[in-house]
């Protein structure tokens, strides 16, 4: 019966009929009454299928918007990266979380949450205990980012381009970014969008850090659909000729992410949460906190804008 529910989600989800919270929460409840019959195939499949779907996004956006976007929030990105590290750390000291899983939820809660974490594990010499613990922390805050994040938009009156900018700093994976910045509008979509992928850059530079650090040989993996998303907003913008079919494969992009969404939440079960142990989902919390509350205030108080 397992299989036959997690197919039927998986319809609905691809149907076009809900949105990303309701499809994440479809997910949820799968999790927590079934147990997955392709849990390992999920995580991949999502993995993939969110790449794909924000190149799909690309083609419903303007370059000179991600431009713009992309140069304005660039200085945010790279000191709220710094603040949330050095803060991250600090409270895994404290807290006295062990030192790779703490590294690995500073990086995942600073850059972009499971992406960034699967990057730098390997790099860091993690175990599969330590990646787990990791991913399970992350994707827990994530999926109450998805939900939360929206309504404490709307109930602070953010305009959407604060809010876009709001969700791009302080909610961890890109999926929730876009599935957040969807639910509030156009706009937000594109400002959530564009930041989050410039934050998502830097995987690069940090593996190369963690890399020199731990003298590690470990192939560094390079986002390359972010290119392929800059250049889908290229043909939206320049290349009229196919420009009737761009509004499908945004759809697309769209339908996409929210399947991605369902497989997220399919794999966050109870056994998952057993898995993270307080000390490291303590850290991750009041770091994700901080994060959130710090920069809702300087987005409200115009210290940061775009």
């Amino acid at each position: 019966m397992g299989k036959n529910v997690f197919f039927v989600g998986l319809i609905i989800s691809a149907s076009g009929l809900v949105s990303t919270p309701i499809a994440l929460v479809l997910g949820l409840m799968y999790a927590m009454t079934f147990s997955h019959p392709y849990h390992v195939d999920s995580r991949k499949l999502s993995k993939f299928l969110l790449q794909v779907s924000v190149v799909g996004l690309g083609f419903g956006m303007n370059l000179s918007q991600v431009v713009k976007v992309g140069r304005s929030g660039f200085l945010y990105t790279a000191l709220s990266i710094l603040a949330v590290m050095s803060i991250g750390l600090a409270f895994g000291r404290i807290i006295k979380v062990q030192q790779v899983t703490s590294f690995l939820i500073s990086a995942g809660t600073a850059i972009c949450g499971g992406s960034a974490i699967a990057a730098v594990g390997p790099i860091a010499n993690a175990s599969e205990e330590e990646m787990a613990v990791s991913l399970g922390t992350v994707f827990v805050l994530n999926s109450v980012a998805l939900l939360v994040f929206p309504l404490i938009g709307s109930v602070t009156h953010l305009t959407q381009t604060q809010f876009g900018l709001w969700a791009a700093l302080a909610i961890h994976d890109t999926s929730s970014v876009v599935g957040a910045s969807a639910k509030f509008g156009a706009i937000a979509l594109t400002v959530g969008t564009t930041v989050k992928l410039a934050r998502a850059l830097w995987i690069v530079p940090l593996s190369l850090v963690t890399a020199l650090v731990t003298k590690s040989k470990e192939r560094i993996h390079w986002p390359w659909f972010i290119l392929f998303f800059c250049l889908a907003a290229v043909a939206n913008t320049y290349f009229h000729v196919l420009q009737p079919v761009y509004p499908a494969l945004a759809q697309l992009g769209v339908i996409g992410l929210t399947v991605t969404l369902y497989l997220i939440g399919t794999g966050l079960s109870m056994a998952t949460l057993k898995e993270v142990g307080i000390r490291p989902f303590l850290q991750g919390v009041l770091l994700w906190a901080v994060i959130a509350l710090g920069a809702l205030q300087f987005i409200r108080t115009g210290w940061i804008h775009l």
